[in-house]
């Protein structure tokens, strides 16, 4: 019993082996470091660039995002509000408390 596992080990790797090879553009095989590691390395290097990039903003640009966040919360209040006061009397002409 214990070969028929073993075998059945053995396959199942070389199952997912054979999966987790890849071919690139040219048809050469590439591993699991081109398929993985090397764009995780990438993407962490493009991150820390974006971080070292982004500054502060100053006291006048701040002040217009907050504006405009505030404007939009306040959109959006008045629209769940009013549809809230016009969904309550059809609600209640369809349920018919």
């Amino acid at each position: 019993e214990s070969t028929k596992t073993d075998e059945v080990s053995l396959g199942c790797y070389l199952y997912i082996h054979k999966q987790t090879k890849q071919t690139n553009m040219a048809g050469e095989e590439v591993g699991f470091y081109e398929t993985v590691v090397e764009p995780l390395r990438q993407f962490s290097k493009d991150s820390m660039h974006l971080v070292k990039k982004c500054t502060k903003p100053d006291r006048k640009e701040f002040t217009a995002i907050a504006k405009a966040t505030g404007v939009g919360f306040a959109i959006m209040g008045f629209i769940g509000f009013f549809v809230k006061l016009i969904h309550i009397p059809i609600n209640n002409i369809l349920v018919g408390n």
